[in-house]
């Protein structure tokens, strides 16, 4: 069963707009969901979670229609946003006392145990937690009421590298037997290079690419050439920046040549989303 099924998405704003939004999320997963700041990550998940209106698209979690069956899907769906801030001057037990009412499968033992997990003492005021706690604390929140479907944005921001990579085995973990989904955005690729089983890539609005890790990776190619091999490859590429060695550019493996002879390797995350960034710079 798709854990998380999108179709058509369309949301336009003065400035922005998500275009023609598609990707699907098979159950029992994580997904990466990738792109720069402003690229539509925040605004699709928000759509996702029907807090603001789409113009157009449809929804489906966990086989229901977000739009008929909200209430409902909610009780299956843990959020957490990396920028929530809560009400400062409020303790830790106070505030959960609250929101583990909207939940009717509420459990205080998981819950205490992801407190534990994440070293969260119940009498601080959330004015003392740092925003690493303030991100720990949240996730606490939406792991404690038997979400099956975990929509979290930018979780790890905030976070060190160890407390960030503690919270990638917690991800992986709750996958594990195959009830639990997971899609978190970031822009920290390095964190879906350990733990992410799927990649869906947004760019102005629009979904470049949406793939297993290893198949959306091996989807381009990184090259390194001369001036001379830039002559005869620049219309194929991506983009591409000039040294005094040559040049190094991304193109989709489909377009390259093999009979060119040019140095090439699979990229990461993170240079295939610098050089898309860099292909608008380039015809500006």
């Amino acid at each position: 069963m798709l854990a998380l099924d999108i179709q058509g998405l369309n949301k336009k704003y003065d400035h922005f707009q998500l275009k023609d939004v598609s990707f699907q999320l098979e159950q029992g997963y994580i997904m990466g969901f990738i792109g720069a700041n402003g690229a539509g990550k925040t605004t699709t998940i928000k759509s996702i979670l029907n807090l603001i209106h789409v113009d157009s698209g449809e929804i489906h979690v966990l086989g229901k229609n977000m739009a008929d069956h909200e209430v409902d899907l909610k009780q299956e769906i843990g959020s957490a946003f990396g920028d929530i801030h809560f009400y400062t001057r409020t303790k830790i037990k106070t505030l959960t006392n609250v929101i583990k009412t909207f939940y009717r499968n509420w459990d205080d033992e998981t819950y205490y145990k992801y407190m534990r997990k994440f070293n969260l003492i119940e009498d601080k005021k959330i004015a003392e937690l740092s925003t690493g706690m303030r991100v720990k604390y949240n996730l606490a929140l939406a792991l404690s009421h038997g979400a099956k479907l975990l929509i979290l944005d930018e979780p790890t921001s905030g976070l060190d590298p160890v407390a960030r990579d503690n919270l990638l085995d917690v991800f992986q973990e709750l996958v594990e037997d195959g009830e639990i989904s997971i899609l978190f955005s970031t822009h920290i690729t390095s964190d879906l290079e350990k733990c992410a089983d799927y990649i869906t890539y947004i760019h102005n609005g629009q979904i470049i690419n949406s793939a297993e890790k290893e198949d959306f990776t091996d989807t381009y190619r990184l090259l390194n050439g001369t001036t001379e091999q830039l002559d005869l490859i620049k219309d194929q590429l991506i983009s591409y920046k000039t040294n005094s060695f040559g040049f190094t550019g991304l193109i989709h493996t489909q377009d390259l040549d093999p009979s060119l002879d040019i140095k090439s390797a699979v990229p990461n995350l993170e240079e295939i989303m610098i050089y898309f960034s860099k292909k608008e710079d380039m015809y500006v």
